[in-house]
């Protein structure tokens, strides 16, 4: 197994997906613009090719060395991926965060049934009371992480926000022998305005930074990763309060290698609303943390100059891409 032939590195992905919906209404859920009558037409051919652009991306994090992304893969290569005994430039991903999924069938159709299937991932999610219907996932190698724990962290929302995304907590026994906690967290929006709302995305932060010390009380020296799209920036609120958490943010000055400088382009500017945090036992194991901006997930920037990803929908235009946001990638010397 390739997993087992480079088990001293960990690969830990975190990406937003940009509304990875299934094509079905929830009577319980906000989710009418993802059906085949939505303003969307959100089709089932639309869906799978979806899926199988999001397996595309994350099997293409596997890739090492400054050359990524430049393979094209079609269903034969991708099988000789997953199957081959002798892969030295590419390893599956162990862990992927993943933001902006609908529910339990889009996982298991992602993991199961589209590009990915031979990956053999397992997956856990949240179940919150987001009015969309959207949660976070964490899917994981059985090979590479052996699930001990999991479940979510309620975040009840203030008087004047809608409810939010929990936040998942998972641990696992990695290949060292070590337990590795994982939180996997989506913050509120800048919808309604940054100032606005960043007592929402604090709330979130408050959260999570309590969780984290209990944990440090318990365990001083836990491995911890904690991952997922933050609605903020390095140098907003939130961000600065989770690095007081002793915690740091590999990811502050993460770019890409084909032109990106930050997970996300809006109006032209890059930045990195998607952050990586680690404790400090495992910062010390940090071997890289990088933006994933293959070639296939860039297009060129008519407007702007350079390059943005190419994204599912732009407005009411269906693009047939990928995500709004590029996944950010780190890996570990176990």
């Amino acid at each position: 197994m390739i997993q087992l032939l480079l088990s001293s590195l960990l690969t830990i992905v975190s990406l937003n997906c940009e509304n990875l919906f299934d094509c079905s209404h929830d009577s319980l859920k906000n989710d009418l613009e993802w059906t085949p009558d939505g303003k969307n037409h959100w089709t089932s051919t639309r869906y799978w090719n979806k899926l199988n652009n999001i397996g595309r991306e994350i099997l293409a994090c596997g890739e090492m060395g400054t050359s990524f992304g430049e393979t094209h893969f079609n269903k034969a290569e991708e099988n000789s991926l997953m199957d081959s005994d002798n892969t030295p430039s590419w390893q599956l991903p162990a862990l992927v965060a993943l933001c902006e999924v609908e529910n339990d069938s889009v996982l298991y159709d992602l993991t199961c049934r589209s590009i990915l299937r031979n990956a053999k991932y397992e997956y856990i999610m949240t179940n919150s009371q987001d009015p969309r219907g959207i949660d976070v996932a964490l899917l994981y190698s059985p090979f590479s992480f052996r699930l001990l724990n999991h479940y979510a962290l309620r975040v009840e929302p203030l008087k004047d926000m809608h409810p939010t995304r929990d936040i998942l907590y998972a641990s696992g026994l990695i290949i060292s022998g070590d337990t590795l906690h994982v939180f996997v967290v989506h913050a509120p929006s800048r919808s309604g305005g940054e100032h606005a709302t960043q007592p929402h995305r604090m709330l979130i932060a408050n959260k999570l930074t309590e969780a984290i010390d209990s944990l440090y009380k318990i365990q001083p020296d836990a491995k911890v990763v904690v991952c997922g799209d933050f609605n903020d920036y390095n140098n907003n609120k939130s961000i600065r309060h989770i690095e007081e958490a002793s915690l740091i943010d590999i990811s502050k000055s993460a770019k890409g290698h084909n032109g990106a400088k930050g997970t996300y382009k809006f109006q032209g500017e890059w930045g990195s609303l998607d952050h990586m945090f680690v404790s400090p036992s495992m910062r010390q194991e940090l071997s890289e943390c990088f933006i994933f901006d293959a070639p296939f997930l860039l297009e060129e920037d008519e407007v702007y100059g350079g390059v943005k990803p190419v994204r599912n929908f732009l407005g009411p235009r269906y693009l047939r891409g990928f995500s709004d946001h590029l996944p950010l990638v780190a890996r570990f010397k176990i």
